[in-house]
This record gives C-alpha cells, structure tokens and sequence, in this order.
C-alpha cells in the first residue's frame, strides 16, 4: 500500500492541504466540497474530477486428472480518478487491493509433477506464493494531453494491442509505463508510442522490460535445456505503431508493428470483412511475421529470448456469420515449421483467431489449430453465453525445438455466461467460466506433461460491481 499512500499524498498535495492540525480542529484530511463554483482555479478542476470504483470477487477452482482440487476465493477492490482538463492536460491515478479469502495450499509444488500452481495463484501474487493479504499495486498514475482527435498519455496506463493488452481473466489486467500518443478520427485510428515499464497480470510490482520477460514460466530452450533467459536479458523498452483502417466499407484493417529493442521484431496485418443486416456472413486474414533483432537478448544462446536461428509465421483465417441473436464462426491458425511464435506471456494473450480463454500457443511453432466458436445475445435480457471447441494438434512434447512448453495437442471446450444485473442491482455483474482440455497427443503418462495442461477441467465464478 506505499505506493498508493504516495499517490494519495501528491494528490492531498496539489489541493493545498497540510496535513497539521489544532487539536480542537475537526478532521480535514480530504478537504472540504466546493460551496461556490470558480472555474477558475486548480481546486475546482480537481473536485470536479471523476471517481470511479471496482469491486471484484473471483472464485477458481481446478481439477487435475490423479490430483485432489485446488481452489481459491479473491475479493478486492480499487479506485479510479480522473481530474477535470485543465488546458487540455488532466491527471490520472488508480490502485488495486487483493485478498486471499480462502484457498487451498498454494505454495507446495504439485506431488507429481513438481510445478507451481498455475490457474488460482494467479489471483494474488505469483512472485510471492505465500502473500495472502498485502496484495496491491498502483496501477494508473499518467499525465494526458487530449485536444480535438489527438491524445497524448505519459505514465502508467492500461494499453489493448494485438501484442500487448489487459490479457484474460485474472483478479487485475497488466499494465505498462511509457509514452502512447492516438490519433482517432472518424473512420480510422493511429497509434505509436515507447513502453520502457511492464507490471504484468498476477504481479503487484513494476519491472524493467527485460526484467518483465521470464516471470512466468521460461520453458526449455531448442535444445531441450531449461531456459536461462529470466533477469539475463538486455532491452531498454518496446516501440509499438499500429493504424486502425476502417475507411473501406465493410472492411476493417489493422497493421502492427512492435519492435523489442535488442530482441525481436514483429508484425501484425489483419483484415475482417464486417457484418450487416444485408450480408450477415463475415470473414477474416491474418498474418504476423516474427524477425530475430541481434542476437535475441544475450549472447549466449543458452540464456535468450529468441533463437538467432529461428523467425516465425502464422497465418490465420475464420468465416462467420451472425443471425439475430446468434454469431457463429469457424476460426483457422497455422503456425509454420519455420520457428516457435514467441511473444512474453507476461505481456498479454495470444492476438489468433482460435483464441480460447484458459490456453495459448505461444511459444509453440507446427502448429494447426482448429477452432468452433458460437455467441448468443439474449434479445430481452442482459445476458450473452459464449461457447467455443476446439482441436490443437502441436509438435510432440519431446520436440523441443518447436514446443517451448512441452505441451501435447488437445482438444479444448469452453463456455462462458455473463449477466449484466438491472434495477436495484444496477452495476453489479455475474460470469461463469469452464472449460476442459482432453489430452489427444502422448503425454508418456509423465505428469509433467499433463497437470495444469490437459486431462484438466477449470471453474470460475466472477462477480464485478462497478461504481
């Protein structure tokens, strides 16, 4: 809580109140409210900010195959404020508080295979298995310039790229520190910008960029040792450009390019035809490439990121159609024989059509993925249900030049139901998640290769109360 206690104490500053008080004074920590308006001065463009809430409970509970359950309930919250623009500059602050309600022992290794667990630890701290009740961070804390289309932001903020975003269902999202300019008009939208900070998902800290590489699982490298990337890595940040195309009619197009100094280089193109009332069926293309940048980090080869002997390729596809209240699609990726697609977990989930929460690809190379995906939006009810089935047919476990993770193929099924509440319930939210992944490659019976991977069933329930 020391970083939030110092945002507190810049903002308490800014609004000119001392914190030194007569004993016969009543409290005046946070100030008094404004009795008459003056635009005029800093006080009023402070008071009339905006200031938002989040209260969140996530219970997750796994089912390993020859395993007894893990489970764990997270409760937290956290605040939000926005000043009001004062000459087109306005200041931003947030944090996030976790707590550990109940769980089961989170800090033993798995008896089989020796690994941490990998779903309900990722609620609280993963750095430090143990912490149960000191868990927050100071997420938000930037300077925006916002006039007409352009918006500049330089601080700690949240940022949703193909490479980098919030990621999937956890208690908090990852956030980034650096310099992120948009330029949005009408029909389409452009971005650049120089990230040098990451606080990925299921951390409470900051870290360098190369230091945010490798706090998640490192897997093996090409040659089957245990990576040795992790605090080894030099690269002082990202820079990151993409364009939004949507002035083509019907047609969105998005381009990407996100270069990690000293490391890699990646490109992202994507075109997807949109639905109407007139033409319900949709599709799309999508293509990255993936360039070594020197030698991948380190010089040794047995300590970096990328491979210098390694690029990628993915080509992904999907066709769909939406019909009133249902959306169906059929989704496509290929990864080539040509490398592993790598891109730190610790940043964000995989950008591929055949994206299914609970599992990614990253890291893997020869691999053909075919994935089923329908939603249903309830007409009178605020209530949408996502169901998806899909088959991941990977390089063997003992490939380790192309899986990174020694991951067998398999076969995943997912359902997710989410409940916007109405009325005297207004703000709350209610999501039920499951999904099951069913082992169709050999895992040689190793429980390495299976547990917290496949022949594995995951539950969450999710309660959000906006404010």
């Amino acid at each position: 809580m020391k970083k939030l206690f110092v945002a507190a104490l810049l903002l308490c500053s800014t609004l000119s109140y001392g914190q030194h008080q007569e004993l016969h004074e009543d409290p005046k920590l946070w100030g008094k409210s404004i009795k008459q308006v003056d635009s005029s001065n800093l006080l009023y463009r402070f008071q009339m900010g905006t200031l938002h809430g989040h209260l969140r409970s996530f219970f997750s509970s796994n089912f390993n195959k020859n395993s007894d359950v893990e489970y764990a309930q997270a409760i937290g919250g956290g605040i939000q404020f926005i000043s009001k623009p004062v000459y087109n500059l306005k200041l931003g602050v947030s944090g996030f508080f976790v707590y550990d309600a109940f769980s089961s022992d989170l800090t033993k290794p798995h008896p089989l295979s020796g690994s941490i667990n990998r779903y309900e630890l990722g609620l609280f701290d993963i750095t430090d298995p143990a912490n149960k009740t000191d868990i927050d961070r100071l997420e938000e804390l930037y300077i925006q310039y916002q006039k007409n289309n352009n918006t500049i932001t330089i601080g700690k903020q949240l940022l949703n790229t193909p490479f980098i975003n919030l990621q999937d269902g956890r208690m908090r999202p990852t956030e980034v520190q650096g310099l992120w300019i948009q330029h949005k008009n009408k029909e389409n939208k452009y971005y650049a910008g120089w990230l040098n900070r990451f606080s990925p998902r299921s951390t409470v800290a900051w870290y360098k960029t190369s230091e945010s590489i490798g706090i998640y699982s490192v897997g093996v490298n090409i040659d089957g040792t245990k990576s040795g990337y992790k605090y080894a890595l030099t690269s002082s940040g990202v820079a990151l450009v993409g364009a939004e195309i949507g002035s083509i009619k019907n047609y969105k197009i998005q381009i990407w390019n996100q270069f990690v100094d000293n490391m890699f280089n990646s490109v992202f193109f994507q075109i997807d035809k949109t639905p109407n009332a007139k033409q319900p069926y949709y599709y799309g293309l999508q293509l990255i490439t993936q360039t070594v940048v020197n030698n991948g980090g380190n010089n040794d080869a047995a300590k970096t990121y990328f491979n210098p002997g390694q690029s990628s390729v993915v080509i992904g596809a999907r066709v769909g159609q939406k019909i009133n209240s249902w959306d169906y699609s059929l989704n496509y990726t290929r990864i080539t024989k040509q490398g592993r697609y790598l891109m730190p977990r610790e940043w964000g989930r995989d950008p591929f059509y055949t994206f299914l929460m609970g599992e990614r690809n990253e890291g893997m190379g020869d691999v053909s993925a075919y994935v089923a995906k329908t939603k249903y939006t309830a007409p009178k009810l605020p209530l949408t249900i996502n169901m998806g089935a899909g088959y991941f047919n990977l390089p063997s476990v003992t490939n380790y030049a192309l899986n990174k993770y020694s991951f067998p193929s398999y076969m995943q099924y997912n359902l997710d139901m989410r409940y916007a509440f109405t009325g005297f319930w207004k703000g709350w939210e209610a999501q039920l998640i499951y999904f099951y992944k069913d082992a169709t490659g050999n895992t040689y019976d190793n429980p390495k290769f299976y547990i917290n991977k496949v022949d594995m069933g995951h539950f969450n329930f999710i309660l959000n109360f906006h404010f």
